[in-house]
């Protein structure tokens, strides 16, 4: 099992810029990817951005342009840089390691992203 911890959430101003972290501990020795989902009260939780360890990416379409994930594999961690934030990207951004298939299979306990003036 992975333990994640997230950082770098907190309230931003509409157009507003922020970058969340998160380290993974315990089991990371099979560690072929991490990424980001985010979740509003009361809707699905949505994928937000993932990076596989040969570097492939990907993204919602919602957040293109304005996001960049990256990672650093040797320290286990995993950063989502956030550019030009909207109101609508409010949400608890959280952490995850993917499993068989891609699915995610261990979470962090999220962060709260509030965007608003």
């Amino acid at each position: 099992q992975v333990q994640l911890v997230e950082s770098g959430g907190g309230l931003v101003q509409p157009g507003g810029s922020l970058t969340l972290s998160c380290v993974a501990s315990g089991n990371t020795g099979n560690i072929n990817g991490m990424g980001w989902y985010r979740q509003v009260p009361g809707k699905q939780r949505e994928p937000v951005a993932s990076m596989l360890n040969d570097g492939t990416t990907g993204y919602a379409d919602s957040v293109k342009g304005r996001f960049a994930i990256s990672r650093d594999i040797a320290k286990n961690m995993v950063y989502l840089r956030m550019e030009d934030l909207r109101p609508e990207d409010t949400a608890v951004y959280t952490c995850f390691v993917p499993g068989v298939g891609g699915i995610p299979s261990d979470w962090g306990q999220g962060t709260q992203v509030t965007v608003s003036s």
